[in-house]
């Protein structure tokens, strides 16, 4: 199948970038944490956190001041003093539950910041080094015949993630930045059934992300233990930035094997905070995870509230998810209009015989001495 509507996007791809930065920019500016000169100054305060006391340190309403019981009652409770209730759900009986003003400010500030900046710098980068690197071509020119690279199950699994992964990362970011970007563009009814929807395709793709996830470790992993030729690979850069630089790699290349354990590993972390997240309360695993840290001199705590744990997995969720965005844009790129011949890998399941020997030379001599070498004719345009 002809892949030449990836070459013609080549063409106009550096302008599009810099214009989505551009743009990125311009929404960026709008968001609270980054445009606070336009913001109530009393907001301002609350978001970068600026009250010098702070909840923890048991402030009062109108600043009283004092050692009256009004006032010592109101500290207890703003320190999130534990009371007793009659129903069932004892974390009713705390009234205030100040680490959630802490939860806001990290979630509202730092997180929503860094991880504006954090996307917007990859794509800045993609688009230099396609400025600087052009496309990467197959140096030896096509040759016309295609062997197979991945085969119909292996291209299921990997796009059952990927479809899976796209859904949960666009409406993952509608629950982060959705209110300030979107709201304003389509107004609240249809923003408020796009988010509603979008919580919907979030909780239940999850699975499927999941299942995913599991198929692609079960099928690579073999193929993804480090050798010596991953030296040579990142030695050499992977040949990204010379032409005629074909560093020996099997199956997977030591790029690929990095990309390959920064999903499995990030996919297993926010697997594990989402399924907390979608069983609240039934699943903490955090006071846990800082007791197994603190084993090597750390000093976390380890006495969590049921809403700590939450709020913690609600952030470390967050955090990864950008993290992986930021990964797999990469991915997206080099697999598209990045690296002549990519895509048909998982596009068609057939590459390009040239492509193979210079990308991935070794996996071609192995697939000679298995006898499971079968160059194809390229089919016709």
């Amino acid at each position: 199948m002809s892949r030449n509507w990836i070459s013609r996007l080549s063409v106009p791809f550096a302008a599009v970038a810099v214009l989505a930065v551009v743009v990125f920019g311009t929404l960026a500016a709008t968001h609270p944490a980054m445009a606070q000169s336009g913001l109530d100054p009393k907001l301002v305060q609350e978001l970068q956190g600026s009250n010098a006391a702070g909840p923890q340190a048991g402030n009062v309403p109108g600043n009283v001041e004092g050692n009256s019981a009004i006032s010592e009652q109101w500290r207890e409770i703003r320190r999130g003093v534990q009371g007793t209730v009659s129903i069932p759900d004892k974390k009713a009986g705390v009234l205030v539950q100040s680490e959630g003003e802490n939860w806001r400010n990290f979630r509202n500030g730092p997180l929503s910041t860094y991880s504006i900046w954090g996307i917007a710098g990859i794509i800045v980068v993609l688009a230099l080094f396609f400025l600087i690197r052009g496309r990467i071509r197959i140096d030896a020119g096509k040759a016309g015949t295609t062997i197979t690279r991945f085969d119909t199950f292996e291209r299921f699994g990997h796009w059952l993630l990927a479809v899976s992964f796209m859904v949960l990362a666009f409406t993952g970011l509608n629950i982060l930045y959705g209110r300030y970007w979107l709201l304003p563009v389509v107004g609240a009814d249809a923003f408020g059934a796009i988010t509603l929807w979008g919580k919907y395709l979030h909780n239940y793709l999850s699975f499927s992300f999941m299942l995913g996830l599991a198929i692609i470790l079960v099928m690579w992993i073999v193929h993804n233990i480090p050798n010596r030729y991953d030296l040579i690979w990142l030695a050499k850069g992977g040949g990204m930035f010379t032409k005629n630089s074909h560093p020996p790699a099997k199956k997977f290349n030591a790029g690929q094997k990095i990309l390959f354990w920064l999903v499995i590993l990030g996919g297993l972390s926010i697997s594990l905070s989402g399924w907390s997240l979608l069983f609240p309360f039934e699943y903490p695993m955090f006071a846990k995870t800082f007791e197994i840290i603190n084993v090597f001199g750390f000093d976390l705590p380890t006495q969590l509230t049921a809403m700590e744990e939450m709020q913690l997995a609600q952030l470390w969720h967050a955090i990864v998810a950008v993290f992986l965005v930021i990964v797999i844009l990469g991915h997206i790129y080099i697999g598209t209009i990045g690296m002549e011949g990519a895509f048909d890998a998982m596009g068609s399941g057939q590459v390009d015989l040239n492509w193979a020997k210079e990308h991935h030379g070794l996996w071609v001599e192995e697939k000679k001495e298995r006898d499971d070498f079968n160059p194809k004719p390229e089919p016709a345009e």
